[in-house]
């Protein structure tokens, strides 16, 4: 998901942007947090690229076969700055780490971009 090229407008700390990547994930209906499988969230301040407000590397649920109880777990990372950059209120913040969360999330169960535009997910 790339970020614009703003200027940071709002301060969030790191403690508590982790608290709004927390609450988004919390936010996930029941039934679809118990769905995921060998997947860990990360908080970074930003990607190589710098454009990204998250990422999901991994094997989407519906590609993947029985890998067995030693494989590594999918990687969802959230991008702070980036996120920052874009809003401009904390409430703009909340929503789009919310957008955010979500769209990685539904990665991992292997809906795509597109799709997710249609959603309002984009």
């Amino acid at each position: 998901m790339p970020a614009g090229s703003l200027a940071p407008v709002v301060e969030v700390d790191e403690d508590t942007f982790e608290a709004l990547v927390a609450e988004a994930l919390d936010g996930i209906p029941e039934e679809l947090g118990r769905l995921m499988d060998n997947v860990a969230v990360f908080i970074e301040p930003r990607s190589r690229s710098g454009n990204l407000l998250g990422l999901y590397h991994g094997v989407p649920l519906t590609k993947r076969e029985a890998y067995g109880g030693l494989a590594m777990p999918d990687r969802i990372t959230i991008y702070r700055e980036p996120i920052l950059q874009l809003c401009r209120t904390h409430a703009e913040v909340v929503h789009q780490v919310r957008v955010t969360v979500v769209h990685e999330v539904a990665h991992h169960f292997g809906i795509g971009d597109h799709r997710l535009g249609e959603l309002g997910w984009a």
